[in-house]
């Protein structure tokens, strides 16, 4: 049959699809001449017989793939019409156009044969309503999802053949930089983004909570380094959680080459539609993994202890020890048991001060509700317990007092050492702003503006960082009650016989922990 007699006066009353699409940006960008060609399957339409009113172009779906994960906007709207019975020929440049799965390709065809609409492609024109057409269209949308699957496995087996030689280039932290070999790793070569990192390694090493390095740096008012593809030069902005919990979670900076931490998978929602999302994986489900591949800002072992200290920074599971300390003023919550059936107790606050008292509503059910096999008040308890808890730590009382003073000092000095740090840094670019000011011509004021204003602009950062500099290292009254409590301590120290204090000599020692506790950031 002559492709031309398919088409009969009942499909030239109807108007003619002219489907548009290229599956990713990129494809829409760069490769414009299949674009081009697509676009002028309108004047194909206007040659088979169809007026210049009757094409209609649906391009609503550039750059969206047509394996049907994505939705696509415009090919539901062509097939709303098809289904209406008013598109007399579906043109696109290849069935790979129109789709890349048999799910979107197959409902197309019965809709087409029901409708009697034709589909046009490059190689001629077809009825899907005449089995031997349809044999031909359904070969076709075979042919194209293989296509894709094997274009797939192609791709992704490449990238996942150089990722098990740790050659494969993904975004690093913020940090770590790429080397001139392939697949090398290195450290920042700035200085200042070296010490933020190792600040919080060091300081999560101190106080074992992600929440609590989040803090200290926000009180010394300490920046933290972004990066992103997006930004050209490195940024230095007032650190979240978020990012301090990346830090402390991402195994690139124990040294290691990591790849496939997550999964992508889909799901139908609510109203049946594919959805996609991203699921972390185990560690033992990552496809590959290599250690000592660079260097690192700490080792492994310390990696693997420091997750575990985050793990344990959670509520437990009911009957479960360890979790971080929750809110209130009771000592023992979380660590007291009840001694008739072992369950843990509970805690309640009652009165005008909120006193805390604990209870055990144990398992038996009277009269429809739970009867309580333990309840009693905490205040004396409490007390009693912190008074054998210091009893008990009285002895190493000086020992921790003077390295609570010792660590006061080192914070101190590494916060001033990063504002010397941001003090060069913003040093250099003001001279590098004025060094590039007096190199242009004075009389180009189009140019000279420009760079006028960015010299200021470095010239009032350099301001303030001087200004944050002489702020933190004023000596303050913290400092000075610090030295203080530091001669006291040592005396106290050198007046012990027999390796036991006397009674005065404890008093003193709790008093400058309690005050070394106060100042202690």
């Amino acid at each position: 049959m002559n492709e031309l007699s398919k088409i009969t006066a009942e499909h030239l009353r109807r108007c003619a699809i002219v489907y548009v699409r290229q599956s990713s940006t990129t494809q829409v960008e760069h490769n414009r001449e299949s674009t081009a060609r697509q676009y002028e399957l309108a004047e194909r339409a206007a040659r088979l017989g169809w007026r210049r009113d009757q094409v209609k172009v649906i391009d609503e779906d550039l750059g969206i793939s047509g394996s049907g994960l994505s939705e696509r906007t415009g090919f539901a709207r062509m097939t709303a019409e098809v289904g209406l019975g008013q598109v007399g020929i579906v043109l696109g440049l290849e069935v790979s156009r129109l789709a890349r799965n048999n799910a979107d390709w197959y409902r197309l065809l019965d809709l087409c044969g029901l409708t009697h609409t034709l589909i046009g492609d490059g190689d001629g024109i077809y009825h899907p309503g005449l089995f031997n057409d349809r044999l031909v269209l359904g070969l076709k949308g075979t042919m194209s999802e293989a296509e894709l699957h094997v274009l797939r496995a192609r791709l992704l087996g490449g990238i996942r053949n150089k990722a098990a030689r740790g050659e494969l280039h993904r975004g690093l932290p913020v940090g770590l930089v790429r080397g001139d070999a392939d697949g090398e790793v290195l450290l920042h070569p700035d200085e200042s983004v070296q010490a933020a990192i190792h600040a919080v390694f060091d300081r999560f090493a101190e106080f074992g909570s992600a929440r609590r390095v989040w803090l200290w740096f926000r009180s010394q008012g300490l920046r933290f380094p972004l990066h992103s593809n997006s930004l050209v030069d490195l940024r230095w902005v007032a650190p979240t959680y978020t990012k301090i919990h990346q830090v402390l979670t991402n195994p690139f900076y124990a040294g290691v080459y990591v790849y496939g931490r997550t999964q992508q998978t889909c799901y139908l929602d609510a109203g049946g539609r594919i959805r996609k999302r991203i699921r972390q994986r185990d560690r033992e489900q990552w496809p590959v993994f290599i250690r000592d591949h660079h260097a690192g800002y700490i080792d492994w072992n310390t990696f693997e202890a420091n997750q575990k200290r985050l793990a344990q920074n959670i509520r437990p599971r009911p009957h479960q020890s360890g979790g971080a300390v929750r809110e209130g003023a009771a000592l023992l919550q979380g660590l007291a048991v009840c001694g008739h059936c072992g369950r843990r107790l509970a805690v309640h606050y009652s009165g005008r001060f909120s006193a805390p008292g604990y209870h055990c509503a144990g398992k038996n059910i009277v009269n429809g509700r739970g009867e309580y096999c333990l309840n009693i008040g905490g205040v004396q308890i409490d007390a009693a317990v912190a008074e054998a808890f210091l009893a008990a730590l009285a002895p190493a009382g000086l020992e921790a007092s003077l390295q609570a003073i010792e660590q006061f000092d080192a914070d101190r000095e590494t916060t001033l050492a990063q504002f010397r740090r941001d003090v060069e840094r913003a040093r250099y670019n003001a001279q590098r702003a004025e060094r590039r000011y007096r190199a242009v011509d004075p009389e180009n004021r189009l140019v000279a503006r420009g760079l006028e204003a960015e010299w200021e602009s470095a010239l009032l950062e350099l301001k303030t960082a001087e200004s944050e500099l002489s702020t933190a290292n004023m000596p303050d009254r913290a400092r000075l009650r610090t030295k203080n409590a530091t001669l006291s301590l040592h005396s106290v120290k050198t007046s012990s016989v027999s390796g036991s204090l006397p009674r005065r000599a404890i008093a003193i020692a709790r008093s400058c922990s309690a005050r070394c506790s106060t100042m202690s950031p």
